[in-house]
């Protein structure tokens, strides 16, 4: 043996070139030496699937293996330690989830409209209290198991609103659905004794934020206030709910129908209400730019 090391440093001296190209193509396992790193981060920067980022999508771990990659592909990731290699794995993962249920929240929210507390343009003349509106905004009444009613003429913007705070509500953790009460009743009304009725009514119920739209635009039959009244007092003091009409509080027994339900129902609903008065010309065709 001693004599084959001594036969290596002869061959070597004689011919080092030979020796360089056999190590280029050593395997990736062996320490790489400072003139290889050019190449190596060649290798990495490839769109090549890194084996252990196939093993963590496997396992789930989309975000973590979307973060390995990006480490993979970074040419100083060299400089990092593995504290900080754990803490880039761990938070991508993390950004990763908490995007994806947003993804869902939104979805089962059934929003209108795709509209955004930080669209809402101050400038329109709605006639309504802004720091009754910022309130809102910060959702503090969700926490409080409130209600909120956003009332005024057609046009003004009730709907996108509700729906901008739909859209916050989701964004702060909070599960939100959206329905109109007309098709909603249409729905129920079609889903009476089966299965999926109970299933539908137990979502309505459970739901951190419900919201009401068209409220009024048809006068409550008696199965839509036995509906209606199965679905508020289940909420009452559970979860909030948002109303949108086009009727002042003050009418709405004219819609609602039936003296006594109307003031069951009601009760349900306005005794711990933020009402957002809205008013002026429809905003229906404004132009946006």
């Amino acid at each position: 043996m001693r004599q084959q090391r001594v036969n290596l440093r002869q061959a070597f001296a004689a011919n080092p070139s030979r020796f360089l190209a056999v190590a280029s193509s050593r395997p990736a396992a062996v320490a790489a030496s400072a003139a290889e790193k050019p190449v190596l981060t060649a290798l990495q920067a490839s769109d090549a699937p890194h084996p252990l980022a196939d093993r963590l999508r496997g396992l789930g771990l989309s975000g973590m293996a979307r973060a390995f990659q990006q480490i993979n592909d970074n040419a100083s990731a060299d400089e990092f330690s593995f504290e900080q290699r754990l803490f880039f794995l761990i938070d991508g993962e993390a950004v990763h989830r908490t995007k994806k249920q947003l993804t869902s929240r939104l979805r089962h929210a059934n929003l209108r409209y795709d509209a955004s507390i930080a669209d809402v343009d101050y400038g329109a003349v709605r006639g309504f209290d802004d720091a009754l509106f910022h309130m809102l905004a910060t959702g503090q009444w969700i926490a409080n198991r409130e209600n909120a009613v956003i009332e005024g003429p057609t046009g003004v913007g009730k709907t996108w609103l509700a729906c901008a705070l739909g859209d916050k509500a989701c964004r702060d953790g909070r599960s939100v659905r959206y329905e109109r009460v007309p098709q909603l009743m249409a729905d129920l009304a079609a889903l009476h004794g089966r299965a999926l009725y109970t299933q539908r009514m137990r979502k309505l119920q459970s739901v951190d934020l419900l919201i009401l739209d068209d409220w009024g635009i048809e006068r409550f039959s008696a199965a839509h206030r036995v509906e209606m009244f199965e679905i508020l007092d289940r909420r009452q003091g559970q979860r909030s709910t948002l109303i949108a009409s086009s009727h002042a509080v003050e009418k709405w027994p004219e819609t609602i129908g039936a003296p006594a339900a109307s003031a069951v129902i009601l009760d349900r609903i306005v005794h711990n209400a933020h009402r957002l008065q809205l008013n002026g010309r429809s905003l229906r065709g404004r132009r946006t730019d």
